[in-house]
C-alpha cells in the first residue's frame, strides 16, 4: 500500500459508511479509488472528506445523480447554478420547519398541559397559532433548560443512505 493511502476497510471504519456504499461510490464515479493492494481498494486520505460531502448531500435528500452533477459542476453551467439555488432554498425550508419541530419537542418535554399536543405555547412552536394570543401564554416557549422564541418554519423527513 502506498504511504498515507487508506484500505478500505479503513476508509469504511472512518466515513461509516459499508465497503459496498465505497463500491457504489466509485461505480457511480463519486469517488475514485488510487489503486490496490493485493485485493483490497485503497484510497487517498482526500476520499474522507468527498465521502462527508456525499453523506450530507444525502442526509438532506439528494440523489445521486444530484450529487454526481453538483461534484462537477464548473462556474459556467448557469443551469446549474439555478438548481443549486432552488434546492437551497427548499434546504432552508427543511430547517426552517426541522427548527420549529425541534421547538416543539423541547416545549413538550416540559410541558404540564393537558394534553401536550392542545398546548397553545405547543401549538406555537409548531406554527399552528400566531405569537400573542389572547389566552394569556406569551413570550417565549419554555424549553428544558432555556427559553426559545418559536419559529414558524420546520422539515421533513429525508431518507439517508
Amino acid at each position: 500500500m502506498n504511504e498515507g493511502s487508506l484500505d478500505i476497510a479503513e476508509v469504511a471504519r472512518r466515513s461509516g459508511l459499508a465497503p459496498s456504499a465505497l463500491r457504489f461510490y466509485e461505480k457511480k464515479e463519486l469517488i475514485t479509488s488510487a489503486g490496490r493492494n493485493g485485493l483490497r481498494r485503497t484510497y487517498r486520505p482526500d476520499v474522507l472528506e468527498r465521502l462527508e460531502l456525499i453523506t450530507c448531500a444525502r442526509g438532506a435528500g439528494f440523489s445521486i445523480a444530484e450529487i454526481s452533477r453538483f461534484l462537477v459542476a464548473r462556474p459556467g453551467d448557469p443551469d446549474l447554478r439555478v438548481r443549486m439555488a432552488a434546492r437551497a432554498r427548499t434546504l432552508d425550508e427543511q430547517i426552517g420547519r426541522l427548527s420549529r419541530l425541534r421547538d416543539s419537542l423541547r416545549h413538550a418535554a416540559v410541558c404540564d398541559h393537558e394534553p401536550i399536543v392542545e398546548c397553545p405555547d405547543f401549538k406555537q412552536a409548531i406554527g399552528n397559532e400566531p405569537a400573542g394570543r389572547e389566552d394569556g401564554h406569551r413570550g417565549p416557549v419554555h424549553t428544558a433548560g432555556a427559553d426559545v422564541m418559536a419559529r414558524p418554519t420546520g422539515a421533513d423527513p429525508t431518507r439517508r443512505t
